[in-house]
């Protein structure tokens, strides 16, 4: 009688399997780090040597995982917008009502200020400064693509006669963004409320507004 050999028994690991699984790991706390610094002294400002010292490491150890810090913050946005802009696309082929779809658009937005608090601190501060180089040229397609998928979604609401058909979707839109994006710059997390709970209070005023009785405004002619 002959005897099978154990073809699903996994293959030991190997030194070179372990090393690769620590160099992996080694870079993401490295690129967490770097974004940590990135927005609070801003990208400008930091030196790959500032960016070593944190971590514990020569500077020239830094290199044998990235070419420069614009390597570093690209994937620290790149990580981040990837993220987002998948989750809004997955809210808007939900299929559901308008109002529901945008108020779970407005969710997730408010969902990235703890993961991604430092991606989008250094947005804000260094958006000028970094959209002028042609590898970076993806956030200004990213920003466009977000905000058609705001727009569309705001035009099905007005369409459907959930919105009001005398608000302008572009500049609405914008002002949501705004004060989404603007809070990372106050929120802190352990407070009052958490980013579920800022959501859940933004999605009140947007929908149901601050006044009460009749509308105080007019649709301008």
């Amino acid at each position: 009688m002959t005897t099978r050999k154990n073809a699903t028994a996994a293959p030991p690991k190997t030194k070179r399997a372990t090393a690769s699984g620590s160099a992996s790991e080694r870079r993401d706390h490295l690129v967490k780090l770097a974004a940590e610094i990135f927005a609070r002294k801003g990208f400008q400002a930091t030196t790959v040597r500032e960016i070593a010292n944190e971590a514990g490491i020569l500077s020239g150890s830094l290199y044998h995982h990235f070419d420069s810090k614009e390597t570093i913050v690209d994937e620290v946005l790149s990580t981040f917008l990837d993220d987002l802009i998948a989750r809004y696309r997955a809210a808007l082929e939900s299929g559901g009502e308008p109002r529901a779809v945008l108020s779970e658009m407005v969710r997730i937005g408010f969902g990235t200020l703890e993961p991604h608090r430092a991606a989008i601190t250094v947005m804000q501060n260094d958006w000028n400064y970094l959209r002028q180089f042609p590898r970076f040229n993806y956030l200004v397609k990213a920003e466009d693509d977000v905000e058609q998928m705001w727009v569309r979604q705001i035009k099905a609401g007005q369409a459907a006669g959930q919105f009001r058909a005398d608000v302008d979707p572009k500049l609405t839109y914008r002002m949501i963004r705004d004060t989404i994006w603007v809070a990372v710059r106050w929120f802190r997390p352990g407070g009052r409320l958490n980013t579920t709970g800022l959501a859940e209070h933004y999605i009140t005023v947007l929908f149901d507004g601050l006044a009460t009785g009749e509308r105080s405004t007019q649709p301008q002619a």
